[in-house]
C-alpha cells in the first residue's frame, strides 16, 4: 500500500528524482520523461471521462468502464517504468505490465471496431467533446510510446515487451473509442485532401 503523509519532501530541489528502486536521476532523464508522459496520457483520459461518464446520449457507460480500467493500468505502467527491470529479475518480483492486460485491450479494440462505420479517409480530431479528448489522449500516448521505444534501445536500459505492446495497443484503443463516442463513426470529422489549397 502507498502512504503519502507529506506531499513535498524537498529532495527534488536539486533537479533530481528517485526511481522506485531508490536510484536518483535528473528530472529530464529519458526514463522520467517516459513515465511522466504516461502520467500525462492518464490525465487526458481523465478529462475524456468527464464526458463519457454522463448519462446517455452524451455518455457511454461501457467506454467509461474501459477507460477506468485503462487509467489503473497506466499507473501499473508507470510503476513498471519507474523500476528498471534487472536481468536476473525473478518472475513476479516487480509490478510489470503483463500479456493479459495487452490481450484485454485487443479484445476491447475488436469489440468497438466491429460496430464502426468503415473509414474512407483519415479522421480529424473532433466531433464530440469526448472524442476530441480521446484523440488528444491518443497523441500523448503515441509520444509516450516513442519515448519508451527510445528508452528500450538505450544501452543499459530495459523496458518490458508487454509494456511496449500495451502502450502501442492503447493508442489504437483510444482511436476506435473516439470514433465509437462519435456516433460509431457517423460524427467523425474526415480529412479532405487538399481542401483549402485554392482558397
Amino acid at each position: 500500500m502507498v502512504v503519502l503523509n507529506r506531499i513535498y519532501t524537498r529532495t527534488g530541489d536539486d533537479g533530481t528524482t528517485a526511481l522506485g528502486n531508490g536510484e536518483r536521476r535528473v528530472k529530464f532523464d529519458l526514463r522520467i520523461e517516459a513515465y511522466g508522459t504516461v502520467d500525462e496520457a492518464n490525465a487526458v483520459i481523465g478529462l475524456a471521462r468527464l464526458a463519457t461518464c454522463r448519462p446517455p446520449p452524451e455518455g457511454d457507460a461501457a467506454i467509461d468502464a474501459m477507460l477506468s480500467r485503462i487509467q489503473n493500468d497506466l499507473f501499473d505502467l508507470g510503476a513498471d517504468l519507474c523500476v528498471p527491470a534487472m536481468a536476473d529479475e525473478a518472475e513476479g518480483a516487480g509490478l510489470r505490465i503483463v500479456q493479459s492486460q495487452v490481450n484485454r485491450l485487443e479484445r476491447e479494440i475488436d469489440e468497438l471496431n466491429a460496430g464502426l462505420q468503415p473509414l474512407r479517409s483519415f479522421v480529424l480530431p473532433g466531433g464530440s467533446p469526448a472524442a476530441a479528448a480521446l484523440h488528444q489522449a491518443r497523441t500523448v500516448c503515441r509520444r509516450a510510446e516513442r519515448l519508451m521505444v527510445e528508452l528500450a534501445r538505450r544501452p543499459g536500459e530495459t523496458v518490458g515487451e508487454p509494456a511496449l505492446m500495451f502502450i502501442n495497443r492503447l493508442s489504437d484503443f483510444l482511436f476506435v473509442a473516439a470514433r465509437h463516442v462519435n456516433g460509431k463513426g457517423a460524427g467523425d470529422v474526415l480529412w479532405v485532401k487538399g481542401q483549402n489549397r485554392d482558397l
